[in-house]
């Protein structure tokens, strides 16, 4: 017999667990009031006798009182139901203290691995999980029902960032509305910061409000080069005032002003790269930081847009030094190229950005691509024009629909009447349902998948309005940076968030994880199979976003449905459906489930039919999502990389290249760094396997991870197949 714990937990039935909690409660009865040991024994067997395949908790002890009264041992039932009462209120009242004790002592597996690019060994880190794990605690005890904890602890749901929740003034990402913060000012910690007059002032002023920021909010924040490129302009016209001055010829300006702006960029960009990935924000970690390389989205300043984005690339494949002077790849920023005309047309006057960001790709793993072609085919707005612009962080994307008609009710200094909004939008939170666990518990009866499915979204809808609720009662106050000095809003102090909350302004998602496993089990077949597997993936992503479009419609809050990148929630899962439903070969078998909708890692597939297949699959996803391909070391394989740059301008709307980028400190070895099959990372050529000395860099989930991963993620990294050879520049 199986035994489902209060957590969702199923473990073997032990008899001596009743038995011992009888003679427990039978130490403080009078003795006439005692049962014996043959008596307790009885009811063991009776409970046994039930012959039941699982039974809650709760039942048994149900079972435990009535025997205990049915033989008039009232005062014993008494005591046993008093004894029961004090252990649930120790394990509601108390259950930081042994996750604190074993994240301090460095024994807690899921904060060591609940992040890749945090070190949970260092004291910021520690801090935020610290508090974390208090958030945790007044969350599960205070703040959610039971039933979505429970469904959260047996990874029927994930409840995300349950560490952050407590506050009622954190919300998951956004688009900084840099714009508008350094062409009209802002303030940082009551210091009033001006408008910057050259460049390199702006990317130092640009990385404080970075940091700032992403401080005030826990996920992903993105900001776009072409609100820098106006202060190249600004620092050229002071050289060139310099050089008139001293009654230069103007050849000689001109020579001497582009070599002093040149060497500007190139300090602003090291000055912006050192700084974001050696600060530490409130969230313990550099900020997770996405920056939008998009020529499209000016015309007045596009040659200097073109200057810093070539100068990016440049560094980037150059990398950053470790602890021992090696150059390697950095997790953070996130880069996102645009592809458009004029850099994906070999003829092109851009086409150059193109390939340099190829080669960047190959070495460095970014920049990551955006189709315009694609997304403004996708996100229409409300005028039915096609609409460009950045995700917040690595995947979440706005919902365009009313982003003209909103007005200005973040009352930004830049907004500009009758033009979409993006800059200042964000998102609400994540809740992400996991659809193996609904087709498991339907049996495979398509009737019951229905139903169930019904169920479980809707308490995805209930957590969902839990975490808009609680934003709701924010004011600007909270996080000033955010709501009143211009990343966001620029609203009055004490003035409430809430209309930011609806209209479409900002987005709030319904994730959802293993399609792959889901489709399987329903149908026998992949939702690859261009069949009946396939059909069944669309109509269920179909089916949410029908779901969502009903909620917002009764609500006016923008419900939106997001390809989760469940980084160890992967593994959560995994447990949860081996623990309730045992292993099923295929299905449950391993110790993750596949994120989103893509294509399951060890599926044999090409990079182009993989991308073809997943941009149906990613139309279903607008709240945000992205596709990938696997590749080997394509650096000398530069056309390759083009090759495939160009197909997603002309299929898929986001995806990314996956390469390798490692490098051993003990031997200097910068080849592949490998998993054995005890999931233990080590070098190939002299062996070391100390994590401390292995730099170790993999696209997890839309993101670089640089700090391992937990064992599901792991196994996963294992497992993924190349989808491309060295043989695509034909």
């Amino acid at each position: 017999m199986k035994i489902i714990k209060r957590d969702g937990q199923i473990v073997d039935y032990c008899p001596d667990k009743i038995f011992n909690a009888i003679k427990r409660a039978n130490r403080d009865v009078t003795e006439d009031e005692m049962i014996s040991d043959i008596q307790i024994k009885n009811i063991i067997k009776y409970i046994e006798g039930l012959k039941k395949k699982r039974m809650l908790v709760e039942d048994i002890q149900d079972i435990i009182e009535e025997r205990l009264m049915s033989i008039g041992k009232y005062k014993l039932a008494k005591e046993y139901i008093t004894y029961r009462y004090h252990r649930e209120l120790v394990r509601k009242s108390n259950t930081t203290d042994l996750s604190i004790k074993e994240l301090i002592d460095g024994e807690n597996e899921y904060w060591n691995t609940e992040n890749s690019n945090k070190n949970a060994k260092v004291v910021t880190t520690q801090r935020d999980y610290l508090a974390g794990i208090t958030s945790t605690d007044i969350t599960r005890r205070f703040l959610l029902p039971e039933d979505i904890v429970n469904a959260h602890d047996a990874g029927i749901i994930h409840f995300h960032d349950a560490d952050y929740f407590a506050q009622n003034a954190l919300h998951n990402c956004d688009l900084i509305n840099l714009d508008d913060m350094l062409q009209n000012g802002t303030t940082i910690n009551g210091v009033m910061i001006e408008k910057p007059h050259r460049f390199l002032t702006a990317m130092t002023i640009a990385t404080q409000i970075i940091t700032a920021v992403t401080s005030a909010q826990y996920g992903g924040a993105t900001i776009s080069l072409t609100h820098l490129a106006p202060f190249v302009r600004d620092s050229k016209k002071r050289y060139e005032k310099l050089y008139k001055s001293r009654k230069l010829t103007k050849e000689q300006i001109d020579k001497f002003v582009m070599e002093d702006l040149k060497k500007e960029i190139v300090d602003g960009v090291q000055t912006f790269q050192y700084q974001v990935n050696s600060m530490t924000n409130t969230n313990g970690q550099a900020p997770f930081l996405s920056v939008c390389m998009y020529l499209g989205e000016t015309d007045e300043y596009k040659e200097e847009l073109a200057m810093i984005i070539e100068e990016f690339l440049n560094q980037r494949i150059l990398g950053m030094k470790n602890e021992k002077g090696v150059y390697v790849t950095p997790a953070f920023p996130k880069l996102l190229y645009i592809l458009e005309e004029d850099n994906i047309n070999p003829k092109g006057k851009y086409y150059y950005l193109t390939k340099l960001a190829a080669k960047c790709t190959a070495k460095r793993m970014v920049p990551d691509y955006i189709s315009e072609k694609i997304m403004k085919e996708l996100k229409k707005n409300e005028y039915g024009e096609g609409d460009c612009y950045p995700c917040m962080g690595c995947r979440s994307f706005l919902t365009p629909d009313r982003s003209i008609s909103l007005g200005n009710v973040a009352k930004a200094k830049n907004y500009v009447e009758g033009k979409g909004k993006y800059y200042g939008r964000f998102n609400q939170g994540v809740v992400t349902i996991s659809l193996p666990d609904v087709a498991l518990s339907s049996g495979g009866d398509m009737d019951s998948f229905w139903k169930i499915f019904d169920e479980r979204l809707d308490m995805c809808h209930r957590a969902l309005k839990l975490r808009h609720e609680r934003l709701s009662h924010a004011t600007s106050d909270v996080a000033p940076i955010l709501w009143q000095h211009g990343a966001l809003a620029r609203l009055d102090k004490g003035e409430s968030i809430h209309e930011l909350l609806h209209h479409g302004y900002s987005t709030i998602s319904l994730g959802y994880a293993g399609l792959y496993e889901c489709v399987k089990y329903m149908t026998g077949n992949s939702h690859t199979d261009n069949g009946k597997g396939k059909e069944f993936g669309l109509k269920v992503l179909q089916y949410m976003n029908d779901k969502c479009k009903t909620w917002k419609g009764e609500e006016d809050i923008d419900y939106s449905v997001y390809g989760t990148p469940i980084e160890s929630a992967t593994y959560k899962f995994a447990k949860g459906l081996r623990e309730r439903f045992g292993v099923i070969k295929g299905i449950t078998d391993r110790d993750y489930i596949t994120n989103s909708y893509h294509v399951p890692v060890f599926e044999e597939i090409d990079a182009f039919t993989k991308l073809k297949l997943e941009s149906e699959f990613q139309k279903l996803s607008p709240g945000g999502a992205i596709s990938y391909v696997e590749t080997p070391n394509l650096q000398n394989n530069i056309p390759a990389v083009l090759k495939i740059i160009d197909f997603i301008y002309n299929n898929i709307m986001y995806a990314e290249l996956n390469t390798k980028s490692d490098y051993c400190q003990e031997c200097g070895y910068d080849g592949e760094i490998l998993l054995d099959d005890n999931l233990e990372w080590y070098c190939p050529n002299c062996g070391n396997r100390d994590h401390a000395k292995l730099n170790v860099a993999r696209r997890t989930c839309g993101y670089i991870g640089a700090k391992f991963w937990n064992k599901g993620r792991t196994q996963e990294i294992k497992e993924r197949v190349l989808h491309v050879d060295n043989k695509v520049d034909e």
